[in-house]
């Protein structure tokens, strides 16, 4: 498929090829979809000072996990130790705590496509799986306590509608880990967190059958109760992917507070939440999910136009300018070799769909249509033949906005 790869200088960080970037950027592009209106999109810095992370607790719990840097330079004059952020949870609570905030800017809903990179040994690194860079489609929302319930189910909705757009509508679990015997924050708030939790938890799973849900008694984070997201693929596999998990630590840890309605200071209720996990793993599980071949929407390359013998090659020109106007992913193939050759190899790249021209198409300006996995051709008027494939190649969550209109 020619997506990506790895190598030996850059052990778990993946090097995208041109097709498989595509895929990733359709990914990102579909998310800040779902998200404009709804959340602010932000972006914090790669590297911060190692103080910031004794703070947040991570030096302590998680710099196993962890990378660190300094300037290489002999001479240079700030020889501070930064961390290359492993998650972007510390970075949003400093844009939080940037301004006063008072409880009618609530919810605030932060968003980030973040650069993130987590020590992995090399014995447990597995393709896209399981990398040490990777990209987060995370989020934070700063809420009050009376929130919590409503975030969580939006939260909930967005991430069951997302799996739905990406064709995993088979049978998914939510299960919901409580409080571990090591934790922060007091009983009386993880009470709260928890019941509301559970009530979510309830209301899931009688509103769609295809939901199972369970609880993890103790398996919460020692900051917070969490749901965890598992998605079942085509072939019956079982994938952890989205997780929405509260947390009573950071915002306390760095002092964060807005004003309340009666003039006091209030730390506010953090909700982490991602929906892919990491783009990188959930490009890996798509991949797994569709065995290459990918929905139109999707895929990084949509339609190949390719002739029978040179006579077409200037039409075979005119049809991948017209398709390309379209709004459509083309490549063109004139190479002089026999037709079934080349259908035989764009069907073993999963190309979906294949416009095959010759002279005689040139003459009644139409194209034989191939489509992946379909036995046959149909040959269409090339513009019918084109609006079509445009119509199919529209991202499921704007015809469902269109459909609305």
């Amino acid at each position: 498929l020619d997506l990506f790869h790895f190598q030996e200088e850059g052990p778990g960080v993946v090097f995208w090829h041109a097709k498989g970037w595509t895929i990733f950027q359709a990914v990102i592009a579909y998310m800040r979809r779902r998200l404009a209106g709804d959340y602010d999109e932000v972006n914090a810095p790669q590297m911060l000072d190692k103080s910031l992370w004794e703070t947040s607790g991570h030096w302590e719990w998680y710099r196993e996990n962890m990378f660190a840097a300094q300037s290489a330079g002999d001479e240079a004059e700030d020889k501070r130790w930064f961390t290359i952020k492993p998650m972007n949870c510390p970075g949003h609570v400093q844009l939080f705590k940037h301004g006063l905030k008072s409880y009618r800017d609530l919810p605030l809903r932060l968003a980030e496509f973040g650069v993130v990179h987590r020590y992995e040994p090399s014995g447990a690194m597995h393709g896209l799986m399981r990398v040490r860079g990777f990209t987060q489609d995370d989020a934070h929302i700063f809420c009050t306590e009376d929130q919590l319930a409503d975030e969580c189910l939006k939260i909930n909705e967005l991430i069951l509608s997302t799996y739905a757009d990406f064709g995993f509508d088979g049978e998914l679990t939510v299960k919901l880990s409580t409080r571990p015997e090591k934790r922060v924050g007091s009983d009386a708030a993880w009470d709260h967190a928890e019941a509301v939790m559970a009530d979510v938890l309830k209301r899931i799973a009688a509103s769609n059958n295809r939901i199972k849900t369970e609880t993890n008694p103790g398996e919460g984070a020692f900051y917070g109760p969490k749901f965890e997201y598992v998605l079942r693929d085509a072939i019956g596999r079982d994938w952890q992917c989205g997780t929405t998990q509260v947390d009573f630590n950071l915002p306390e840890r760095f002092g964060a507070f807005y004003i309340d309605a009666d003039g006091a200071k209030k730390a506010p209720v953090m909700v982490h939440r991602a929906i892919c996990g990491s783009i990188e793993r959930f490009i890996g599980i798509l991949i797994e999910h569709f065995a290459g071949n990918f929905p139109l929407w999707l895929a990084p390359v949509q339609a190949v136009v390719t002739t029978i013998t040179s006579d077409g090659d200037e039409y075979a020109k005119e049809v991948a300018a017209a398709a390309r106007r379209a709004g459509l992913r083309v490549e063109i193939d004139l190479r002089n070799e026999k037709i079934n050759y080349k259908v035989r190899e764009h069907s073993l790249a999963k190309i979906p769909a294949l416009l095959v021209v010759g002279k005689k198409e040139a003459e009644s300006r139409s194209v034989s249509v191939r489509r992946l996995g379909s036995e046959g051709q149909k040959v269409m008027p090339t513009d019918e033949a084109i609006a079509a494939l445009a119509e199919e190649a529209i991202p499921p969550d704007i015809k469902r906005e269109r459909s609305k209109a």
